[in-house]
């Protein structure tokens, strides 16, 4: 399986979040893109980028595109793509659902997006001190 990743999230933060996942694993496996999207942003010029980098990005097998924030104007990018092409779209990146998808880069499109899934929710951890009794 060779599924490509395509971060679309505003300003820089897929960039930020990819290189501090690929530097605690040490590589990025997988073909990956990353979409700043300004607030100030024309989101048919952002569509037109984002069909450009999954042409790039898909050799046969699709694209996960991952999102910072369900609603928004990056999510809704995405959303257009769905209608185009053979992509999942995940939305709430953050640093453990990239280094779990990092840890799989041979997975379907399917599995990788269960794994990124898995490693959001289980990298969501509340961490308390224990109250004298």
């Amino acid at each position: 399986m060779n599924v490509g990743l395509l971060l679309i999230t505003h300003n820089d933060l897929g960039r930020y979040l990819l290189d501090t996942a690929s530097s605690i694993l040490g590589s990025c496996p997988v073909r990956t893109r990353c979409l700043n999207v300004p607030a100030s942003c024309d989101p048919d010029r952002v569509l037109e980028n984002a069909c450009a980098l999954y042409r790039e990005l898909d050799q046969g097998d699709g694209v996960l595109v991952l999102t910072d924030l369900y609603g928004s104007t990056p999510s809704n990018i995405a959303a257009r793509l769905l209608e185009k092409y053979n992509i999942l779209v995940i939305s709430g990146v953050n640093v453990p659902m990239l280094v779990r998808i990092l840890n799989y880069p041979t997975c379907s499109l399917e599995e990788m997006a269960n794994k990124a899934l898995t490693g959001a929710r289980d990298g969501v951890v509340v961490t308390a001190r224990k109250l004298a009794s």
